[in-house]
């Protein structure tokens, strides 16, 4: 299958896109325009300061629950943002059952992001500078803990890591194709990870989708808080640390009331962040 080109898709009912400044000719062609926002904070942050353009859409939503609400720390820029969860495929991401002693796992870029800015500072935005404040944590249960990064054996960090008590992965290996990515995520325990420091600076409330496959997998999922939500729990299925201790005693938590965890983590997707439910409701309000 190919792609359209522009004169027939913009026979569509809706553009739905990602990008922020697609050129305003091209948008205008299409009967009705949507944005899909899915860096909550961190856009709104370039675009109020002019290092990103926004081209203006008939309808914006943004994966950030807190964005566009009253007494967030995100700039509005002027518009109604309407919140929609990420969502993940259920049919494709089924329960799996892992072995006993699979580890608690993640995949992530080491190195990759930017810099958020404030007033007085800036602040390097990468997974590296999120993982540093709990790189104690592997010491701190008796459970494995393992990450699959883009680094390479004998790099400095690799060893730092491993010397803390980490197992640590090539990410381009094991999750070198979309199936071995799935493979790695449902042979996994659960997921330990943390967030970016954006997302605890900004309290976007933001979820990842690689979070989701582990809970339609049936994984519990240990990660980071990152702002209050109107529908996350903090430990019951999706556990939300704020602190190293709090990590700490999660992990154990989940291991305790693992067969209860994964029934609770697979509840989850399936109430809130089903792809079928999700999409139909977001093509509602970005065609009304």
């Amino acid at each position: 299958m190919g792609c359209l080109d522009l004169d027939a898709a913009a026979g569509a009912d809706l553009l739905l896109e990602f990008p922020y400044d697609t050129p305003l000719h091209i948008v205008k062609r299409f009967r009705r325009s949507a944005l899909l926002d899915i860096d909550p904070g961190l856009s709104q942050a370039w675009i109020s300061k002019g290092r990103k353009r926004l081209t203006p859409h008939d309808v914006y939503f943004t994966t950030g629950e807190t964005v566009g609400q009253a007494g967030t720390r995100i700039p509005d820029l002027g518009l109604n943002w309407i919140y929609t969860p990420p969502c993940v495929a259920l049919d494709w991401w089924p329960r799996h059952e892992a072995k006993t002693k699979a580890p608690f796992t993640t995949v992530a870029h080491w190195y990759a992001g930017g810099w958020l800015e404030d007033d007085a500072h800036a602040h390097l935005d990468d997974k590296r500078s999120g993982f540093l404040p709990f790189v104690e944590m592997a010491s701190l249960t008796d459970h494995p803990l393992e990450l699959a990064l883009d680094l390479k054996p004998g790099d400095e960090q690799w060893c730092m890591l491993e010397d803390r008590g980490w197992r640590v992965v090539d990410a381009h290996t094991v999750a070198a194709t979309p199936w071995d990515y799935q493979h790695y995520i449902q042979d996994s325990f659960g997921e330990f990870s943390c967030a970016k420091p954006a997302c605890l600076k900004l309290e976007n409330a933001w979820v990842s989708n690689r979070t989701l496959c582990y809970l339609a997998s049936g994984k519990p999922a240990v990660v980071q808080h990152t702002g209050p939500s109107q529908f996350l729990p903090d430990s019951a299925g999706l556990f939300r640390f704020r602190d190293l201790k709090q990590a700490a005693q999660f992990v154990e938590k989940a291991v305790i009331d693992y067969k209860n965890q994964c029934k609770l983590a697979r509840a989850l997707a399936e109430e809130y962040f089903d792809a079928r439910n999700v999409v139909g409701v977001l093509l509602e309000r970005a065609l009304s």
